[in-house]
């Protein structure tokens, strides 16, 4: 443990990734995860980059997160892939936001209702809230429905959509090659546990790292990056392009263990 307190201690901004990482899969920030951050960002500066957009950042982070105002100044955060940016300035504020033109969305819809049809791909029978939807930097499609999670609570929605994951990644990664073949223009992300992103090309968690440095003004080597997806294939795996450090973990539970870690 001492060399890796050597290798981190002078990290000046850690990022986290957010469902998987911070929260499960579109859940709630839980009170302990809450406490910890406020902790730490009263000795670095946090940044936080995840697919959904900034509305379901607001309710499933912002409202849940227990912080004096004064250290808001320190965080950061990055929804739908990086591709917008907002900041704490007497309330959450837009610094930019790449929204797709509306040629690319109807085409990325196109392009998924032929996937669906070419890969045999056949939709569970029942889902909740939207299995594509705009997100107008992002779209987005989600095999059991946007509001699985906010439907049927944490503990069932979460618990089916691991058991698609556990059923489908596979077929779901063939079917981001077969997109991104469509769509070769555009950037296309199997991401978090049933999703797949598609935003502007060139926008991945690579991008949203290489935002921070010029928007934060921090080089990458004094940024540490903290996601469940690190692996080949997993949608935190771009970051690694940039040359951050990079800490993986398997859920909020280890990332309450890492964030302990740097504290002490």
């Amino acid at each position: 443990m001492k060399s890796l307190k050597e290798k981190y201690k002078t990290k000046e901004l850690v990022v986290f990734d957010l469902d998987g990482t911070l929260t499960e899969s579109k859940s709630y920030l839980k009170p302990e995860m809450s406490a910890l951050l406020v902790k730490l960002l009263k000795k670095k500066r946090v940044a936080i980059i995840g697919g959904g957009k900034y509305e379901l950042f607001k309710k499933q982070f912002i409202a849940r997160f227990r912080c004096p105002k004064e250290l808001l100044k320190n965080l950061f955060l990055f929804p739908t892939t990086s591709t917008a940016f907002y900041r704490y300035k007497n309330g959450w504020k837009k610094v930019y936001r790449h929204e797709l033109s509306k040629r690319d969305r109807a085409r990325i819809k196109k392009a998924f209702a032929e996937v669906f049809r070419e890969a045999n791909y056949v939709h569970p029978e029942k889902t909740y809230g939207k299995v594509i939807e705009d997100r107008g930097t992002q779209i987005t499609f989600s095999a059991l429905g946007q509001e699985v999670v906010a439907m049927l609570g944490e503990r069932e929605g979460v618990r089916l959509k691991n058991e698609w994951k556990k059923k489908n990644t596979a077929l779901k990664l063939k079917m981001a090659k077969m997109l991104q073949k469509k769509l070769p223009d555009l950037e296309v992300h199997s991401a978090g546990y049933t999703s797949i992103d598609i935003t502007k090309k060139g926008i991945d968690k690579a991008y949203g790292v290489r935002q921070i440095e010029k928007n934060l003004r921090t080089p990458v080597k004094k940024m540490i990056f903290v996601g469940d997806a690190l692996y080949p294939g997993g949608n935190d795996y771009a970051a690694k392009k940039t040359g951050v450090e990079c800490f993986q973990v398997s859920g909020p539970s280890e990332t309450a263990k890492f964030i302990r870690f740097l504290l002490n």
